[in-house]
């Protein structure tokens, strides 16, 4: 049962921490991410395995991990509150061209970040030919180009 309760424990742990450092997280993993990565998951080990290594502790903990998570899932699916705290929700970073500074602010994000992700995936160059940018929950960037800028040159999307 100890197994059990460490577990879930340890799994809504780490789902705050990844809710508290932001979504830009889950989208973007850098060599110190992925470092820290392997040591969260080393330190789990310890914290949920401790010195019993038996296959039945360590079947027992998968399953555990795999049931509060499908849990979560389904309450996510079912309540949309419950969606929303664990989840998030989209956030608009720019409105009309024009930079949204606290949503930025609070998730780390620069303009450069932005024009980064416009001109990969629309080929947009500026700022003002941006409707709207928005962090997905996932962490990605989408980037919704004004009228003109989708048009484009011989309408493939791309201003150059």
């Amino acid at each position: 049962m100890h197994s059990v309760l460490a577990t879930t424990a340890v799994y809504l742990g780490i789902l705050v921490l990844l809710r508290l450092t932001g979504k830009r997280t889950l989208a973007q993993v850098s060599t110190l991410d992925l470092i820290l990565l392997l040591i969260i998951s080393e330190a789990t080990q310890q914290a949920l395995i401790g010195d019993d290594f038996s296959i039945t502790t360590a079947l027992l903990v998968i399953t555990t991990l795999m049931f509060v998570d499908r849990t979560a899932d389904y309450l996510r699916w079912r309540f949309r509150p419950v969606d929303r705290v664990l989840q998030g929700a989209p956030l608009v970073l720019v409105d009309h061209g024009k930079p949204v500074d606290r949503h930025l602010a609070a998730q780390h994000i620069t303009v450069d970040d932005i024009l980064t992700a416009a001109r990969e995936r629309q080929g947009v160059h500026g700022l003002h030919q941006i409707r709207y940018a928005v962090l997905e929950t996932s962490g990605a960037i989408s980037i919704i180009p004004t009228p003109e800028a989708a048009s484009g040159p011989a309408g493939r999307g791309r201003c150059d």
